[in-house]
């Protein structure tokens, strides 16, 4: 009798060819030895496509959001089901539109449970998508109840905090189900929320009726407001801001400033700095030449407890800002391009949007490779908004481009990596810090897509003898059928189409050489086509110094690149850079700078003094550092000073074709008193 060893392979050609087993691999079959070699399975898909129609009923949503001393949200929504279902598919929002990246948090879902009437159902997650629940429905079940909790941080390190003593942001893709199967648009829901006692409550969403959706705000009773029914696709586009320290100014053309904050005394804004937000509504209409939407409601949260945002929807926007930012408004300027930016997303993001950027539910993935359209058009429509309107001063915003471009001067990742390779930052990295960002690049196609943007409006400008610019593609592209807050999609051939109906030029290589090739020389030539040169100073520009101050951070990133916290540690170092050569990492601790205890006066005033030691003679900083449990000395051979990018007008005859771009277009209005309502 044959062993097991050389009847095995005696057997398979037969058993193959009877079609019982598969061909193993051929490692498996080499003489004198065996080796399991097990073939794939293919997961099961039980998640159904979905399919635009309408899904029977209507869904309500109620959300208890009044334990803000523990951050919990509890949450009853009651599914309507069709009747012989024995199985429902119920999905959390995943790719989150604005996020560029699969965002949901299934993992603060705590507690859950299903129920037909008072029977407990039996569920399961799947077990591919993690966003996915299996439902099982006894028959003759005509709706299914969910019931949970939202957990909201209680600290960053758990995620971005979205509830506090005085305020909250409720996100709805982060608390409610929609069944798989239809588009999101085709699902109908009905949402009701309990907030504290006195709560004033803003938000996009039509019909509100309750205590806190009135002014004055009633204190006393439940606090509970419901909406009209809605579809899930505006729902999830309709954010809520509420709070007890809380004001409401109405900005004209439909458009309102809504307002929470850490203290009363921080909505104190003065009426000419409450101006330039009617300015800045103006000027987006103007530019626009369209509204996209019915009302528009910026929530603004004025906050250093609750987590920063800056995200756009259609009819709103959220908003963060530092406490200070309208009560120090000179202090502050550095802080407030946010508004602004999210502004111009109804135009640029909503109402157009890249056609793989626009998908039927939150489950498919996005394909995100016209951000520098999306996001750097619209960074480039920010900066340029915020001067003319004055919601930021011109020298913060010229700040600001400076700083940018001076990000691309000898940047060791645009050898490498194109700024198309950069959209899928978001997907990858998740915005997590880097050890050598520098090298690795992040998500650029906002700064560098908003200085290509600027190159194009100066050549427009050019060859039309000022009589064009973008403004007018602007127009073109983005102010289509007013009236409409539907989304219009767009590929890559329609913006070189546009971009040629506006001045004929060779748009399509322009775009392609720019984006898509990697190893370009730095991104300089809209601002030195406009009539400014990129320079350095040994002082910050008015942008930096600003944000420098508040995070409490000394920046020497184009001196001897690197940076350093309030606790003299080193948070970043660039590729290549002094600091990197003499092996300073991220983490590193600065304890002495010649001889001296470290402070950061102390690191400038030794640097500005190594300007002026003697060529070849010995390094002129030295440090001592500590890293863990190692404690070294360190000696940087640099002698540059410090160094700080400015964008410096070229002498020469008028205004330059920047400062033509950042002039208000529209004349200002008399500043009215800044009362909230």
């Amino acid at each position: 009798m044959k062993s097991h060893r050389t009847l095995i392979p005696a057997l398979v050609p037969a058993l193959v060819l009877a079609g019982l087993v598969a061909t193993p691999p051929l490692a498996a079959q080499s003489a004198g030895s065996v080796r399991s070699a097990p073939m794939a399975v293919a997961p099961d898909d039980l998640i159904p496509a979905p399919r635009d129609v309408p899904y029977p009923g209507t869904i309500a949503l109620e959300i208890d959001a009044t334990d803000v001393a523990r951050g919990v949200y509890r949450v009853t929504e009651r599914i309507p089901v069709a009747e012989g279902t024995s199985r429902l598919t119920l999905l959390l929002p995943e790719w989150i539109p604005g996020a560029h990246a699969p965002r949901g948090r299934s993992e603060q879902v705590a507690d859950l449970r299903f129920y037909a009437g008072d029977k407990l159902l039996t569920w399961k997650r799947d077990t591919v998508d993690v966003f996915a629940f299996h439902v099982d429905v006894p028959a003759g079940t005509r709706e299914v109840t969910a019931r949970f909790v939202h957990t909201s941080p209680l600290q960053s390190s758990e995620g971005r905090i979205t509830m506090t003593g005085e305020m909250l942001n409720l996100e709805w893709d982060l608390m409610s189900f929609y069944p798989a199967g239809h588009y999101v648009r085709q699902v109908k829901i009905r949402p009701t929320v309990t907030f504290p006692k006195g709560w004033r409550v803003f938000t996009a969403l039509d019909g509100a009726q309750g205590p806190g959706a009135t002014s004055p705000v009633a204190d006393t009773g439940p606090n509970r407001v419901t909406w009209n029914e809605t579809d899930y696709e505006t729902l999830v586009d309709s954010p809520i801001f509420a709070g007890i320290h809380a004001g409401r100014w109405d900005l004209g053309q439909n458009v309102a400033m809504n307002v929470v904050a850490d203290d009363p005394k921080l909505l104190a804004i003065k009426p000419e700095n409450l101006a330039t937000y009617r300015n800045l509504v103006n000027e987006a209409v103007a530019l626009y030449g369209s509204r996209h939407f019915d009302h528009y409601e910026f929530l603004l949260a004025l906050t250093d407890r609750m987590g920063g945002i800056g995200l756009e929807h259609h009819r709103s926007s959220e908003n963060q800002m530092e406490p200070t930012s309208w009560t120090d408004w000179a202090g502050m300027d550095w802080d407030r391009n946010v508004i602004p930016h999210e502004l111009s997303h109804s135009w640029d993001g909503k109402f157009r949007r890249p056609a793989r950027l626009w998908t039927p539910d939150y489950r498919q993935p996005m394909g995100n490779h016209l951000l520098w359209v999306y996001e750097g058009q619209n960074q480039f429509w920010g900066y340029v908004l915020a001067a003319r309107s004055g919601v930021q001063s011109k020298d913060v915003v010229l700040g600001q481009f400076a700083s940018n471009a001076a990000n691309f001067v000898d940047s060791p990742g645009r050898a490498w990596r194109s700024v198309e390779d950069t959209t899928l930052d978001p997907i990858m990295a998740a915005r997590k810090p880097k050890p050598y960002a520098s090298l690795t690049r992040g998500e650029d196609y906002y700064t560098e897509g908003a200085l290509v943007w600027l190159e194009a409006d100066q050549i427009i400008r050019a060859g039309t003898g000022g009589k064009k610019g973008m403004d007018d593609f602007a127009k073109a592209f983005f102010g289509i059928r007013d009236g409409d807050w539907g989304t219009v999609t767009y590929e890559f051939g329609d913006l070189v189409t546009t971009l040629n109906a506006i001045y004929p030029y060779d748009w399509d290589k322009f775009l392609r050489e720019r984006i898509e090739q990697p190893g370009r020389p730095a991104p300089l030539a809209g601002i030195e086509q406009g009539g400014y040169q990129l320079v350095w100073r040994d002082t910050p520009n008015p942008f930096e110094k600003g944000r420098f101050a508040d995070a409490r951070v000394l920046s020497l990133t184009w001196s001897l690149g690197m940076s350093v916290d309030k606790d003299a540690k080193v948070t970043g170092v660039r590729w290549g850079g002094p600091a990197f050569e003499a092996g300073l990492v991220s983490g590193t601790k600065i304890v002495s700078v010649n001889g001296r205890a470290y402070d950061p006066a102390v690191l400038r005033d030794a640097i500005t003094a190594a300007k002026a030691a003697p060529a070849g003679g010995p390094a002129p900083l030295t440090f001592v550092v500590q890293r863990g449990d190692a404690v070294r000395t360190v000696s940087i051979d640099y002698r540059g000073g410090l160094r700080y990018p400015w964008l410096e007008k070229v002498p020469g005859k008028g205004p330059a074709g920047l400062d033509l771009l950042l002039a208000p277009r529209l004349p200002a209005p008399v500043a009215a008193k800044a009362k909230a309502k």
